[in-house]
């Protein structure tokens, strides 16, 4: 199991006006384990075959990961922004499974 330290990006909405909300992404960075580090090559009709990770990062959780744990998008590995397809909570613990390129 590695070591992880990385930036793990939040999706935060904010009224800009009223009635008028805008989403934004906040960094953040967490330690933790990567737990998992895997990339399957995925056919299809493109020119390019896609690659499909089956990653999962632990990350130890602070009280505001604890509170906001299903705005979590993507988490940064291997200088890849990979958007998050599932979130485990196990106290103190976060377990985010990756699962292609984020394009936030």
């Amino acid at each position: 199991m590695a070591r992880f330290y990385g930036e793990v990006g939040y999706a935060v909405e904010s009224e800009s006006s009223p009635g008028i909300f805008t989403s934004s992404l906040l960094a953040v960075n967490y330690y933790g384990d990567e737990i998992k580090h895997s990339v399957r090559i995925q056919s299809s009709d493109k020119i390019n075959d896609d690659l499909v990770p089956s990653s999962q990062v632990s990350i130890i959780a602070d009280p505001y990961a604890e509170k906001n744990y299903s705005n979590i998008r993507y988490v940064v590995l291997h200088g890849v922004k990979w958007k998050v397809t599932n979130v485990d909570v196990q106290r103190p613990r976060i377990i985010l499974s990756l699962g292609g390129v984020f394009n936030g």
